[in-house]
């Protein structure tokens, strides 16, 4: 998607660009861009590691790990429109970000963002079927139905960011274009229009209460559905189970929504007054779940971990695991 048409209000024509010019008194700023760069050569690897195994065993291609594949493409999304961008901006005072350039990096930013959310609540609308109804799991979830959801949530994520975006490209930029951001994030650059800018702030509250909200109510419902069901099991073994298939979901869901929680203390309460280190902070907070997720989900899956050791060359050390399993 590219903003780079020349939109027009009715009063002004913008051709220009926008200066990126967030870390500018961050000392040691050279430090935070090898960490992020570390940050997105992890994402990879883990991701396209993790995106292998499923594609190269047929006995993983089934609705659980179409989302977890899912999750992965938004993961690698995520990271890769953010990171790679800021390195020629932060490490070669490149700073100057065209404003097809800028508007187009600012729709795909907010959509992998929010794709993130709709992804962490595919994965529990999938261990709720498995863990309510498992018996029935084979055919209320099939290939076909999860691919469906997903495409279905692409759509309507398309939509949720589309308009946010749409109208702040509109507006008129005849002031400062000197963007407090390490990139082209919907709330810095739209305050810079020199016009009444009251409606795309409540469009841009409205959007992020539905994309945040939305999917974190229907994962506390689905959680609240299982703990249910759950304590009606009568073995002990059985419960121990089903919280172990739910632990690694739940890791993936603290390790989005608590940097989103932190931010948000730490923004409104202005315990960091330096907003550069604010800035830094957020950054790595907002690209560490694309790393981790993949790390996480592969150490606490048996099945995906033991195809990922096979992969890499190690048949002995999965008899060994598969041996050891068998015994304990």
């Amino acid at each position: 998607m590219n903003f780079s048409v020349a939109f027009s209000n009715g009063t002004n024509y913008f051709n220009g660009g926008f200066y990126l010019t967030a870390f500018r008194n961050l000392e040691n700023k050279n430090y935070l861009i090898l960490a992020l760069a570390i940050i997105y050569i992890i994402t990879l690897l883990g991701n396209l590691v993790l995106l292998a195994v499923v594609l190269m065993n047929s006995s993983l291609q089934n609705p659980k790990y179409l989302a977890v594949c899912n999750l992965a493409i938004v993961d690698i999304s995520m990271n890769s429109v953010i990171i790679p961008q800021m390195v020629p901006v932060f490490a070669f005072n490149q700073n100057y970000v065209s404003f097809g350039a800028c508007f187009s990096q600012m729709f795909f930013m907010h959509f992998f963002g929010d794709m993130e959310s709709f992804s962490l609540a595919l994965l529990a609308y999938d261990r709720l079927i498995a863990i309510c109804w498992p018996l029935r799991y084979s055919t209320i979830n099939t290939n076909l139905r999860m691919l469906l959801i997903i495409v279905g949530i692409w759509s309507l994520v398309v939509l949720l960011e589309i308009f946010p975006v749409f109208f702040a490209a509109r507006l008129p930029y005849c002031g400062s274009r000197e963007v407090q951001s390490c990139c082209c994030e919907h709330g810095p650059v739209y305050r810079l229009a020199c016009t009444d800018t009251s409606y795309n702030r409540q469009l841009a509250t409205a959007k992020t209460l539905t994309v945040l909200l939305g999917p974190l109510t229907f994962i506390i419902f689905t959680y609240v559905i299982v703990v249910v069901a759950v304590t009606r099991i009568a073995s002990m073994s059985q419960r121990w189970k089903a919280f172990h298939t739910c632990l690694t979901h739940l890791l993936l869901v603290l390790l989005y929504y608590m940097p989103v929680i932190l931010a948000y203390i730490l923004g409104n309460l202005r315990l960091v007054q330096n907003v550069d280190l604010f800035t830094a902070i957020l950054t790595v907070s907002v690209t560490l779940p694309p790393m981790l997720n993949p790390i996480i989900y592969s150490l606490k899956t048996d099945e995906l971990r033991d195809k990922i050791v096979k992969l890499l060359g190690r048949p002995k050390v999965t008899q060994q695991i598969i041996k050891n399993r068998a015994n304990g």
